[in-house]
C-alpha cells in the first residue's frame, strides 16, 4: 500500500490524458458513423498510398474504403489484439491487490481500452475487413524499420511466436492460458509463424506469473508489463498518426499517443513509490 502522502501529492489521473480519452470515447459512436464517410471524402481529394487499393471484401471501389494491406486496416487489427491483452492483465492485477491507485489505474486502462477495442473492431466491420491480420501480416503496416524500432526494448524473451499470448482469437483477443482472475478469456497460444512479436505485448510466460502474484510483488510487475506495453502502443499509434488516411483513426491514435505518456508518467511514480523502476 502507498502512503497518503503520496496519494496527495500525485496528480489525480493526469487530467490532460483523461480529458482526452474522455473526449475520444464520448465521441466513439459519432466517430464510428462518420469514419467511412470521412475515408471517403479524403479519396476525392487526395489519394493516399495502399489507400482505397485491394478494397475490403463486399465494398464498392467509388466508396474509397481501406485496402486489406493498408495503415488504416493493420493498425485497426493490431492495436485491437495489442488493447485486449491490456485490458486481460488489468482485470488480472486487480485480483492480486488491494492497493487502491493500481487498482484504480487498471480499471481506466482496462475500461479505456475496451472501449477503443470496440470502435477498431467497428471500423472494420464498417470496412469489410478481417478483424485480425493475415498469417504473416502482423505489424506489416508500420515497415519493417518501423516496426523493428517499435519492439527495441520490450522484447524480452527469447524464441518465437509460441511465447507470445494475443493473435490466435477470431475477434483478435488476447491469447493466455486459462488462469485464475482470468474469468475465462484467454484462448490459447499464439500460431507460430504469424510475424515479429507485436511491439511491448507480454509472453505467456509473463502473464503466468502476473497471474500469480501478490500484493507489491503483483503491483511492481503489472507496472512494468504495462509500460512495456505502452511503449509499444505509443510506437504503433505515432505510425498511424504518419500511415493511416482515415482522418478518424488518425485521431484516436494522436490521443492514443497522448493519454499513455500521461499513463507512462504515472506508472513511472508508483514503481518509483514501491522501490521499483521500468525494465530496461
Amino acid at each position: 500500500m502507498t502512503g497518503g502522502t503520496a496519494r496527495t501529492t500525485r496528480p489525480r489521473w493526469v487530467a490532460a490524458g483523461v480529458l482526452t480519452l474522455a473526449v475520444l470515447v464520448g465521441g466513439g459512436t459519432a466517430a464510428l458513423v462518420t469514419a467511412r464517410s470521412e475515408g471517403a471524402r479524403e479519396q476525392g481529394e487526395a489519394r493516399t498510398p495502399g489507400y482505397a487499393q485491394g478494397y475490403g471484401q463486399g465494398s464498392d471501389p467509388g466508396q474509397g474504403l481501406p485496402a486489406v494491406d493498408s495503415a488504416d486496416a493493420g493498425f485497426a487489427q493490431d492495436m485491437a489484439v495489442h488493447h485486449q491483452q491490456a485490458v486481460e492483465m488489468s482485470f488480472v492485477v486487480r485480483d492480486g491487490t488491494r492497493d487502491e491507485d493500481v487498482r484504480r489505474l487498471a480499471y481506466d486502462i482496462a475500461h479505456t481500452q475496451s472501449n477503443q477495442r470496440g470502435m477498431l473492431l467497428g471500423w472494420l466491420d464498417l470496412w469489410g475487413l478481417p478483424k485480425i491480420a493475415p498469417p504473416g501480416r502482423t505489424m506489416a503496416w508500420m515497415g519493417a524499420q518501423d516496426a523493428a524500432s517499435s519492439s527495441d526494448g520490450t522484447d524480452r524473451t527469447a524464441g518465437t511466436d509460441h511465447d507470445m499470448a494475443g493473435t490466435d482469437h477470431p475477434e483478435g483477443m488476447a491469447a493466455v492460458d486459462t488462469m485464475d482472475g482470468m474469468d475465462g478469456m484467454g484462448q490459447g497460444a499464439a500460431r507460430p509463424g504469424t510475424g515479429p512479436r507485436m511491439a511491448g505485448m507480454a509472453t505467456r510466460a509473463e502473464l503466468k506469473r502476473l497471474g500469480a502474484a501478490r500484493g507489491r510483488a503483483a503491483e511492481v510487475l503489472f507496472l512494468q508489463l504495462m509500460t512495456d506495453h505502452h511503449k509499444g502502443g505509443i510506437a504503433m499509434a505515432r505510425s498511424c498518426a504518419e500511415r493511416c488516411a482515415v482522418p478518424a483513426e488518425r485521431r484516436l491514435a494522436h490521443g492514443m499517443v497522448d493519454a499513455q505518456q500521461a499513463e507512462l508518467d504515472l506508472m513511472a511514480q508508483l514503481l518509483a513509490e514501491r522501490g521499483a523502476r521500468p525494465r530496461d
